[in-house]
């Protein structure tokens, strides 16, 4: 009852097209960053920043850049582990080679670097799609974690390939603390998803989907699918090597190729999947999802005094993430997201039946 809209008017366009159009919306997330920006680094433990917030706002800014491709564009993509890789290593790189070279700088120079790797294993998508393309994109995961395993330049003729980085600071600041990673992490995650937001919304986000839906029909009315593909693989892999910078930087302080494994690409693929298909709020559900399963199921049972093992939970990780995949792709293709924007529906004809 309290969710509608009832005597809201646009009298605009620019109101009629604005992201929050209804007054409940803006309000709910004006509260939200009023949170996630004063109460969170307030209140929330060291063990909260380093084992959820952190991660989860990592994972979710990179969960966006691969939904931009997949689930925007309908390229399929297995080797977004390798463009994080290209934006660590290259992020480090700068970072190390070039005296006096600004955090962000490096950390979007590493974005950079993965945009035109990104660029390159798009071209295939010109020409084949659906499975083939995933197989092009793996191969993408095998070469680059074959380079910065035997390149010894990529790693600063580091020896095991292992390398990393420590007294950060932005303008000055250090970023040590879990509270400063925290809010330095979350400043490049309300900007890359507001830029993604209304990347979507925009005329090339109109192209993109176009071309996922049927991308002949696309073709024919003028869509251009040399441009939707490649600046959807350059959008997408530009945000991934940032979160790939943020990860190793940020989170890990010191990594090596297998960071960046096969698994992480599978990892981000279920955020997606599970979070849901072209949805800038499922990127979020998703890494919540992942990132919280795993703490929950080493928890709830010695909260209920039954403990179980290390490798039994992961075990069981996998299980329930598979389980799930098959649910949504068959029952929700869209995900968490749908059902969150069911509810939504819902609450707005609430009490009345729909």
């Amino acid at each position: 009852m309290f969710y509608r809209e009832n005597g809201q008017f646009k009298t605009s366009y620019r109101a009629d097209q604005q992201i929050f159009p209804i007054l409940q919306d803006r309000i709910a997330i004006g509260i939200l960053l009023f949170v996630v920006l004063v109460v969170v680094p307030l209140t929330a433990s060291e063990y909260m920043f380093r084992a959820i917030l952190i991660p989860f706002l990592i994972l979710s800014l990179a969960a966006l850049g691969l939904n931009i491709l997949v689930g925007y564009c309908g390229q399929i993509s297995l080797g977004t582990g390798a463009f994080m890789a290209v934006g660590a290593y290259a992020a480090y790189n700068f970072h190390v080679r070039i005296e006096g070279m600004p955090l962000i700088a490096s950390l979007l120079l590493g974005g950079g670097c993965a945009t035109l790797v990104g660029v390159l294993f798009g071209i295939p998508s010109l020409r084949i799609k659906g499975l083939y393309l995933a197989v092009a994109t793996l191969a993408a995961q095998f070469f680059v974690d074959w380079a910065f395993l035997r390149i010894k330049w990529f790693t600063n003729d580091s020896p095991s390939g292992s390398v990393s980085v420590a007294g950060l600071n932005v303008f000055g600041i250090p970023i040590e603390s879990p509270v400063q990673k925290y809010l330095f992490c979350l400043a490049f995650v309300l900007v890359f998803s507001l830029l993604a937001k209304n990347l979507v919304r925009g005329a090339i986000g109109r192209e993109w989907m176009a071309m996922r839906d049927m991308d002949v029909a696309a073709a024919v009315i003028g869509i251009r699918p040399v441009y939707a593909k490649l600046t959807a693989f350059a959008v997408s892999s530009f945000i991934v090597g940032v979160a790939g910078a943020l990860w190793a930087f940020i989170y890990l302080g010191a990594w090596e190729p297998a960071a960046f494994n096969i698994d992480r690409s599978f990892q981000l693929l279920f955020m997606v999947i599970i979070g849901g298909l072209g949805s800038i709020m499922g990127s979020f559900f998703g890494a919540a999802f992942i990132v919280l399963l795993p703490i929950l199921l080493d928890a709830i049972p010695r909260w209920l005094g039954a403990p179980i093992s290390t490798a039994t939970a992961s075990h069981l990780t996998y299980m329930i993430f598979g389980a799930l995949i098959v649910f949504f792709l068959i029952a929700e293709p869209h995900g968490l997201a749908r059902l969150w924007s069911t509810g939504k529906e819902k609450l707005r004809l609430w009490p009345f039946p729909h």
